[in-house]
């Protein structure tokens, strides 16, 4: 029987239950916790039967210990990006967390971070980035590219050849037609048609979606 690696969560939300599934489904790691940076009172605490053992001050005691996996389970696009610098340089390994039940193409990469939700479809051709969110039943089709700390919220739907900027957001149920760019940090609403491409760092929504603002500093 082959050794479990023990694994770490940074987040103790609703999304982090769902990397937590994830990786238990999996069977390759043991989650021996949680981190939280934001409710400092839960320290201590459990969630859903797994331990909360602090905030990111934990991570030196964690590296003592032997643990050297880590993923993230939270939403904020740009704080995934930021803290993976902060963890790697510490000597931690971000790892990828996909759904048994997700279809994924033999030729797609998936680079590390990445969560991969149940029933989600990536097509042929499509290159996935770090700290990429594709969640459930979200659909990438053929040759699209998700670039590094996208978040593609439940139910979405890209089109063929599809690029989608760092750090954007596409919210649940929209739809990207075909050959459209959704640029750097922009924010996409839920249930939004995106015919045209859209700007870095703008509020886009409606049908068809229109531009409405600009995205503010940490607006994530």
């Amino acid at each position: 029987m082959t050794m479990q690696r023990k694994l770490v969560i940074w987040g103790a939300s609703g999304h982090a239950l769902v990397v937590a599934d994830i990786i238990r489904l999996r069977g390759e790691y043991s989650i021996i916790g949680f981190l939280d940076d934001v409710n400092l009172d839960r320290h201590g605490t459990e969630f859903r039967g797994i331990p909360i053992l602090g905030g990111k001050e934990q991570l030196d005691d964690l590296q003592r210990v032997g643990v050297k996996d880590l993923i993230f389970g939270f939403g904020n696009c740009e704080a995934r990006l930021r803290l993976s610098v902060l963890v790697r340089a510490k000597g931690f390994d971000l790892v990828t967390a996909i759904h048994p039940r997700a279809t994924i193409a033999v030729d797609v990469p998936i680079r590390p971070g990445t969560v991969v939700a149940a029933g989600a479809v990536i097509s042929p051709g499509a290159t996935i980035g770090e700290n990429v969110i594709i969640n459930t039943c979200a659909s990438v089709d053929h040759e699209c590219i998700v670039e590094d700390g996208a978040h593609i919220c439940p139910g979405v739907h890209l089109g063929g050849r599809v690029s989608v900027g760092r750090a954007a957001w596409i919210g649940i149920g929209a739809t990207v037609r075909d050959r459209v760019r959704v640029g750097q940090r922009s924010l996409i609403g839920a249930g939004s048609v995106v015919l045209d491409d859209v700007p870095d760092g703008v509020v886009a929504y409606g049908v068809p979606a229109r531009v409405i603002r600009k995205v503010p500093p940490n607006d994530h």
